[in-house]
Order: structure tokens, then sequence, then C-alpha cells
């Protein structure tokens, strides 16, 4: 039986939470929204039982992890800079970053920001943006056209909050929602809980029945013991400091050169696959894009042996790194 450890590193002015398996090269793994360290359990197992070291925080605002009030506490900057600082802590030089989601904006700014400790990048369905040449949420506003956008309604603070805190088991079922649960397919527009008509909250478009069937309901209670004692604020001040980390991004290369992959799902509502087509041309390194059929949102805890197999080829090349 694989056994995960659990430690405390203090990074970056925080104290985080880190899940640990195996030995061997680093792989470190970035959850999203609203998600934690948990979201990797499967490939940990893997990872460590093919000769990596597994390592799965939770991120700033999330879990056993601080979370600090102040919400501009939470720009990439401050995100990449706590990634480092637990490198530091753990004794580690390079290392491969995956990241999942809001993880994946993670592991592509820590490959541009702190190039020299990251070896390898693996975005999990959310592909390298190249930087847009007005604020993130100018653009939202504009693709929007007055109707309801999640990021939009995530900006004011303790809006969101309230909807999701009010019972936290029904938010985390309308999240956790995968592909095998939208029937094959997912609307064209206005997909579930993300766009739509005007006015209301998010729950008013996540759907209301059980949780996906990728989650034991062992694991489901995993998601909901940590929520209802943190909180959805952490996670939700990420979304707050989009144009805060856009404004700080000015000067980067907007280039990754590290070998990257990327793994799509086909099913993802919000991050479609076909986001990451001409990914090349900012990430002139990128080995391959593997795309998970049947798989909505939640890729890596749906379709694990297929994530894990996409990512063990290409960690092949770190094996004796």
């Amino acid at each position: 039986m694989m056994e995960i450890t659990h430690k405390f590193v203090n990074t970056n002015r925080i104290r985080m939470h880190v899940a640990e398996a195996g030995r061997g090269f680093p792989v470190v793994m970035c959850h999203g929204f609203p998600e934690l360290w948990y979201s990797w359990r499967h490939q940990m197992a893997a990872l460590a039982g093919a000769g990596f070291r597994a390592i799965a925080p939770d991120q700033r605002g999330y879990g056993e992890t601080d979370a600090p009030a102040p919400i501009e506490s939470y720009t990439q900057r401050h995100l990449v800079g706590d990634i480092v600082g637990m490198l530091d802590a753990l004794g580690i030089a390079k290392c491969v970053i995956v990241g999942h989601d809001w993880g994946g904006a993670v592991a592509w700014n820590a490959a541009m920001m702190a190039a020299d400790r990251i070896a390898g990048v693996i975005g999990v369905n959310t592909p390298f943006f190249p930087r847009t040449p007005v604020k993130p949420t100018d653009l939202m506003k504009l693709m929007a056209q007055g109707k309801f956008h999640y990021m939009l309604y995530f900006q004011e603070p303790g809006v969101a909050e309230a909807e999701l805190e009010r019972d936290v088991r029904r938010s985390l079922r309308g999240f956790y929602q995968g592909g095998a649960d939208l029937g094959g397919g997912i609307p064209a527009n206005d997909p579930p809980g993300v766009f739509g008509p005007a006015g209301g909250g998010i729950l008013d478009r996540l759907p209301d029945r059980p949780h996906g069937a990728f989650l034991s309901d062992a694991d489901f209670e995993v998601f909901v013991k940590n929520f209802a004692r943190t909180g959805f604020r952490g996670g939700l001040n990420w979304y707050r400091n989009i144009d805060r980390s856009w404004e700080e991004s000015a000067g980067l290369e907007n280039r990754v050169n590290q070998p990257a992959l990327m793994i799509t799902a086909e099913l993802d509502p919000v991050l479609r696959p076909e986001l990451a087509n001409g990914m090349n041309m900012f990430v002139p390194n990128l080995r391959r894009t593997v795309l998970i059929k049947g798989s909505g949102h939640w890729t890596q805890q749906e379709k694990p042996a297929e994530v894990n197999a996409a990512m063990l080829e290409f960690l092949a090349e770190f094996k004796n790194g």
C-alpha cells in the first residue's frame, strides 16, 4: 500500500500543507477550484509506483494551508512564490510542475517566473494562454454582453461566499459533475454554471443532484469536510486577482521554453479542448497534446488511468534527471 505522508512547510510568509509519496525526480501537482491536494490521489499512487517523488500541496487559501486575509495576496506572483518557497523548504532544485484548472495557471506562470526551478510542465485542461492586450475582466465584460459570467460574478467580495457557504454539500455536488453525468455531451452555448441569462447566482445554474460517479461518497466527504471548515473565500480570491496578475505579467517573456505536455478533456464545459490549438506558438517544446475522451472538467479524477499513462510517458525523459 502506497504511503502518503503529510507535513507543513513555511514558504513565502505562509504555512503550507504538503502531501508526498515516493522517491525520485520530483513532480509537483497544483490543484484548481474548488479542490485540494486530494484531487491528485490517483496520480500520487501512480507516480510513486513509477519511481517519482509525487508532491501535492494545498495551495494558498485552501485546505490546511494558510489563507491570508488581504485579497491582493492571491496574485500569480504570490502563488508561484509559494511553490518556489516550498521547493526550497523541501530541498528541491528542480521539478516538473503539473497544474489543473487554476493550478494550470500557476504551472505555466512558474515556468516563466521561476524558469530555473521548472524542468517541465504538464497542463491538465488549462492551456497556456498568451497575455491579452486588454485587462481580462474588460474582455469578459465584452464577451458577456450583460449576461451572467461566473468569473465576473466572483469579483464582488462576499457575494459568492454567501451563496456557496449556505450549503457546502449542495454547492460541491453542483460543481463535481463529471463527463459521464453530462449524458455524453455539453451544451454548445451557456454551459451549466458558467454563462447564461443575467441575474441570480451560480447555484441557479449548477445541477442539484448527486455528485459525479468519479467520486466515492468517502472522497466527496473529504472535500465537504475541508470546505465546511475553510469556506470558499481563499479560492475565490484567486479570481479577484485576474487583473492584478495581468498587470504584473507585463514584463514576462510570454513564452514557455521547457518541455511540456498538454492534456485536454473532451467534455470540459469551460476549458474546451480547442483552446489548446496553436499553443505550440508560445510553447515551442510542446511534446504532445492528449485528448481524454469522455472526461468532463475533473479529468485527473474522472479518468485517472488515461491521465497517469500520458503523464508517465512524458515524465520518462526526467526519470534519471
